[in-house]
């Protein structure tokens, strides 16, 4: 065990991935000073320009080479700063990376890992602050993925590039300094939830920084007597049904919770199969269907803080 930070632990697991693999290489814009947030710090030095390599600033150029790349043999982690800036490559993942397997037979696999940092980052205004996992769930042929801790930003990240498809890894842009203990050993597989407390009154589902979010709510909810079940999704897709649907026929109750808009939001498909399976009562939380704004007090109306979802649990526990 040691400690670190989410960045550091998504560093060691690439330096592990690239030890191993020669053919895992790295590709993006600053990914040789070490990423804006730290996430590759480091690695340029050690495995050289050959294997992170900068690249010009078109994230269409980036997510083409990248799928070419993989299609070759290579192992591509492809890094688009942020996912605001994925969606001037979108083409390259829905129309080549998503669909290759399936339209040649097998014969080209792409095993790509994109990195896409999610959330809401302080002051970044409506272009740099926006949650796409219900794109990208909604998008046969890809791998969702949407680590909430330093431990599963490594064991996640090894998983994502060892699954042999595309992989859209989801990292939130405020967990980068966040600091927690980090197993080398512990491995988690794609689809696994992680169940984080028991309890028989509520299932409480969420993922990436909102987990925590929810963790906070949880407390407070355990102070009155109230024992809620929380859930870490960690993977959107595949998504842990069995985990979650053995807790809500437990409970009867299941409240999804995401920083994302909540109208079409992954939470309704959550809720949908859980109301489907089990007949239990549902509710979702998720932020307005507005842009985030610049300014604190506009932004905070896109936040969702663990008075929300006290609020929203204690609602549907009378």
């Amino acid at each position: 065990m040691a400690m670190m930070t989410y960045a550091q632990a998504a560093v060691l697991a690439l330096q592990h991935e690239m030890s191993a693999d020669t053919n895992v290489v790295v590709l993006g814009e600053d990914v040789g000073r070490g990423g804006i947030f730290g996430q590759y710090k480091g690695l340029q030095q050690e495995f050289g320009a050959q294997r992170v390599i900068d690249t010009p600033i078109s994230e269409a150029a980036i997510l083409g080479a990248g799928v070419g790349m993989a299609l070759a043999g290579l192992r591509p982690v492809v890094e688009m700063r942020v996912v605001d800036f994925a969606l001037c490559g979108m083409d390259e993942i829905v129309n080549q990376a998503a669909k290759n397997r399936f339209m040649f037979g097998g014969q080209g696999r792409v095993p790509m890992v994109v990195r896409m940092p999610i959330g809401i980052w302080d002051a970044s205004a409506a272009q740099h602050t926006q949650s796409f996992e219900s794109w990208f769930a909604h998008l046969p042929g890809v791998v969702v993925v949407c680590p909430a801790t330093p431990q599963d930003n490594y064991s996640l990240l090894r998983a994502a590039l060892a699954s042999g498809d595309p992989v859209v890894y989801m990292e939130h842009k405020t967990l980068w300094g966040i600091s927690g203990e980090v197993d080398p050993s512990q491995t988690v597989d794609l689809g696994q939830a992680a169940v984080l407390r028991r309890g028989q009154h509520l299932t409480l589902v969420s993922w990436s920084k909102q987990a925590g979010v929810c963790a906070q709510a949880c407390e407070r909810l355990a102070a009155d007597g109230i024992e809620v079940e929380l859930i870490d999704l960690r993977t959107i897709w595949p998504w842990d049904r069995d985990t979650v649907l053995a807790s809500c026929a437990r409970t009867g109750r299941l409240l999804v919770v995401h920083e994302a808009v909540q109208a079409a939001g992954f939470g309704a498909e959550i809720a949908a199969t859980a109301a489907e399976a089990t007949g239990c009562k549902v509710k979702r939380l998720g932020a307005p269907r507005i842009p985030v704004g610049y300014a604190p007090v506009l932004e905070a109306q896109s936040r969702i803080g663990p008075e929300d979802v006290l609020a929203a649990a204690l609602a549907m526990l009378k």
